[in-house]
């Protein structure tokens, strides 16, 4: 009878102990050189055994600091209202925010276009890091035009939520009026603020919001973590 191939079955214990609950979603798993004392083996054995269960979804590493339980992907709706923390607050996730970096500088063409901004119009710019259960999932960008919401940046810095602080700055509701959505490969400074590698799958998404009367209110890139979110689209789900 033919034998299940070492590595396979490192593979299968180690699954199994995910399965038994041993070892928890975003856990960190021993190093190679401790599961390759575990089973009697050489790394090179155990690396290969990782690197399935890394291809099945089970596991990911991140650069310098070693290999995880991944965590099932977030669904994510893309629609016309749903925000950030509602989305991951209705399906029992824990959101937060961390700001990267807020500055005010000229638009650029893109910026201005889908902001119907003049030439040379200042918009502020809010940078990034979207976490689920303190994992990262996403990175973004947020424009606004600056002329409109000169206390933004104050007010995006105190509440972390766009929707709060677009409340405080007047603007009650706005909605998603276009989004894109594009496969790309995680740059190196992607991957260290996703903590993935890279080279990775993410998924860009691009979007306008504006107010009721059709105003633009928000030029918006998002990079989104392909293997932690699944992006789903309905008419009541939104990227904002």
């Amino acid at each position: 009878m033919a034998r299940t191939p070492v590595w396979k079955s490192i593979a299968i214990a180690l699954t199994d102990d995910i399965g038994q609950h041993r070892y928890q979603t975003g856990d960190k798993l021993p190093s190679e050189a401790q599961l390759a004392s575990r089973f009697g083996v050489n790394r090179h054995t155990v690396r290969r055994a990782l690197a399935e269960m890394a291809e099945e979804g089970l596991l990911h590493a991140r650069r310098g600091a070693g290999v995880f339980v991944a965590s099932r992907p977030t669904d994510y709706p893309i629609g016309k209202r749903v925000r950030f923390h509602q989305n991951l607050g209705r399906l029992g996730r824990t959101p937060a925010k961390k700001i990267l970096s807020m500055e005010t500088r000229a638009a650029g063409p893109r910026e201005g276009e889908a902001l119907d901004l003049d030439p040379g119009a200042l918009v502020h710019v809010y940078d990034g890091l979207s976490l689920a259960d303190d994992q990262p999932i996403a990175l973004f960008q947020s424009v606004f035009p600056a002329e409109r919401f000169p206390d933004l940046p104050a007010a995006l810095t105190e509440t972390r939520s766009v929707t709060a602080a677009l409340s405080r700055c007047g603007i009650e509701d706005y909605t998603r009026v276009q989004t894109r959505i594009t496969a790309k490969l995680a740059t190196a400074t992607q991957a260290l603020h996703l903590q993935i590698s890279e080279g990775s799958p993410i998924l860009r998404t691009t979007g306008v919001n504006a107010d009721p009367d059709g105003v633009p209110v928000e030029f918006g890139r998002t990079w989104f973590a392909g293997d932690r979110v699944t992006l789903t689209v309905g008419e009541d789900g939104d990227l904002g």
